[in-house]
């Protein structure tokens, strides 16, 4: 049997401390084989460094899968490359630096993941996902039947219908993107574990990971503001997914809800100019 945890959305440093602490732990209590986190929020609560990269990878995580703020440090279009294992949506055009897929060699065999991302509601509108996914997967199937898919989306029904639409043929389909655990969790007909959202690791005294006061006003006011990550309590979520390693068939799924170290944030804040202003739900 093949253990795989899948952490949702790391936000800011409360977010990335608190899975980098955690892990080894986790590990062990779960006896885990493989870790994959989606960390396109850890940067300040926006984007991913290829400092932040190489201490999730370092801390234990596999395989690091991105969404739409997967662009949004500078560094991250010429590190993208190099790092195989931090992953862009597979459905960017032809064209784009790094890969959205990978497959990885483990004492268990074989494990495939895949990032992809939604397109309703979401920015910018990338190639059709189901498309996408169906060559992908089609062609990582030969390589192994263990495939776990990172759907990265704003929308319930768009990321429950790429899980339906993927049943039978990956072993876990897993959405982030909303920051809000979904209490979902089930096996498909098909063998496919599916939850509709993982969740956020982040502070819990916030919204969406991000100061209360300052999303309250632009909402009242719709004036520009900056969103500071907050601070606190902090939590990990995301999914256990036990896996028949010689069939791909999920066997189990559980939702994980894990307390991290309640902190402080050091790093500055990720600034919102007036051009930019995105509205909270766009964090």
């Amino acid at each position: 049997m093949l253990t795989v945890l899948f952490l949702g959305d790391v936000v800011g440093e409360p977010g990335r401390n608190a899975v980098v602490a955690r892990l080894p732990e986790l590990k062990e209590q779960h006896a885990i084989d493989f870790i994959v986190v989606n960390g396109e929020n850890a940067a300040g609560g926006r984007g991913i460094t290829s400092k932040i990269t190489i201490d999730l990878l370092r801390a234990g995580v596999a395989v690091v899968t991105t969404g739409d703020h997967v662009w949004d440090q500078k560094d991250i279009l010429s590190f993208i490359d190099t790092e195989p294992r931090l992953l862009r949506p597979v459905n960017y055009p032809a064209g784009a630096p790094g890969n959205g897929s990978i497959v990885l060699e483990t004492a268990k065999g074989k494990i495939g993941v895949i990032n992809v991302q939604c397109r309703t509601f979401m920015q910018p509108i990338l190639d059709n996902p189901f498309l996408a996914m169906e060559t992908t997967v089609a062609k990582m199937r030969e390589e192994t039947p263990n495939i776990l898919v990172d759907v990265h989306g704003e929308t319930t029904s768009e990321k429950i219908a790429m899980g339906r639409f993927l049943d039978g043929k990956v072993s876990a389909v897993l959405g982030t993107h909303t920051h809000v655990q979904t209490a979902d969790e089930q096996i498909l007909p098909g063998g496919t574990a599916f939850l509709c959202d993982a969740g956020m690791c982040g502070p819990m005294n916030s919204i969406l990971g991000r100061a209360v006061e300052p999303i309250m006003r632009r909402f009242v006011s719709n004036l520009p503001a900056s969103f500071p990550v907050a601070a606190g309590e902090v939590r990990l979520h995301g999914a256990l997914i036990q896996i028949d390693e010689q069939t791909g068939r999920a066997l189990r799924i559980t939702r994980v809800d894990e307390p991290g170290p309640t902190q402080q944030v050091s790093e500055p804040e990720s600034k919102v100019d007036i051009e930019q202003a995105p509205t909270p739900e766009q964090t």
